[in-house]
């Protein structure tokens, strides 16, 4: 028993103190910022423009802050800012849908 202790002891010391640096090695969020690009497009298309531009001002707003957190290698911030992004511009699409009389997909 003594053995297996001395034994497995380094390696379990090893992964504690190895798991925060893993757990904070977040991939880049390039999906993340391509979803939110997208969901802009979709509400300019949409109208949001002209129905809902503050929001969609907020979107874009929010994109360029990830590409810029991204780049500083700040990706929980990047990530952040690109699903708020998308989130705004999925509203402005909303929006601007409701005003034009088209149906939204549930």
């Amino acid at each position: 028993m003594q053995l297996i202790r001395r034994i497995a002891r380094p390696f379990l010391l090893a992964a504690l103190l190895a798991a925060p640096l893993f757990a904070g090695c977040a991939g880049m969020p390039l999906q993340q910022i391509s979803d939110a690009r997208q969901a802009i497009r979709a509400a300019e298309r949409a109208g949001a423009e002209k129905h809902a531009p503050e929001l969609l001002g907020e979107a874009r707003g929010l994109v360029e802050s990830a590409r810029e957190f991204m780049h500083k290698g700040d990706y929980r911030e990047a990530r952040d800012d690109a699903e708020q992004a998308r989130s705004k511009a999925m509203e402005a699409r909303r929006i601007a849908e409701e005003a034009r009389g088209v149906a939204s997909p549930p």
